[in-house]
């Protein structure tokens, strides 16, 4: 019987990355993203969402998700970066936008998926949210808070492993904004971005899936980067 894989943010970067290789290693595979990526397979599943509707999503995705009894693994990808500027420039609205998508869609999903069975829940943080670098203000605070919210359902969902993992610099348009649109000399971090190392989608997929097969030696609730391990 085949397993059952689901994904944030299927459509682009490393949620297509990651839904292509399961697919490849013939997994079920349950895709949400706002578009719907160019993918014929008979055992892709796909339901069109916009993630930022947080008061839809427990009334429209609820029967997606639950109808599947079972999942191995959950990927809670789909984010976003937000303005980088200056802390002070940002008003509470852009940053409320961010921590809309990046938290409070993650916390009502773990709502629906605290219903069925769930072996690993892998949410997709950052070394942003440990470096409180100039400019990435809205971003470093969603993907901390991520962090905690990871570890607070650790101690509710005892049969679950909870895992907030920073997958490393990966080559996205996120990204691409960052190296090649940032003024690298008013936010220094994006001069270290351009000048570290740069993985491909697939490859940053294949390092996660890397954590599955080792999840037994990391304790539910905790943060991880794959850089480190």
């Amino acid at each position: 019987m085949k397993k059952n894989i689901l994904i944030t943010g299927c459509s682009s970067g490393l949620g297509l990355a990651l839904t292509n290789f399961y697919l490849d290693n013939n997994y079920n595979v349950y895709g949400i993203s706002r578009k719907k990526p160019c993918i014929k397979n008979k055992n892709f599943f796909f339901q069109k969402f916009d993630l930022s509707n947080l008061m839809e999503i427990k009334k429209d995705l609820n029967h997606f998700i639950t109808n599947l009894k079972s999942i191995e693994i959950v990927y809670l990808n789909a984010g976003m970066l937000g303005e980088i500027k200056e802390l002070e420039k940002l008003d509470i609205e852009e940053i409320k936008k961010v921590l809309d998508l990046n938290l409070f869609a993650n916390k009502e999903l773990l709502d629906i998926l605290a219903k069925i069975k769930v072996k690993n829940i892998i949410a997709i943080s950052s070394g942003a949210s440990k470096n409180g670098s100039k400019g990435w203000g809205s971003y470093s605070l969603s993907k901390s808070s991520l962090n905690m919210l990871i570890n607070l359902y650790s101690n509710e969902m005892s049969d679950t492993k909870l895992l907030a993992v920073a997958p490393g610099v990966i080559e996205t348009p996120m990204t691409d904004h960052i190296r090649f649109e940032v003024d690298d000399e008013i936010f220094t971090s994006a001069k270290v971005l351009k000048n570290s190392d740069i993985q491909k989608p697939d490859l940053a997929a294949k390092r996660l899936h890397n954590v599955i097969e080792k999840i037994d030696d990391f304790e539910s609730g905790s943060f991880i980067d794959v850089r480190n391990i």
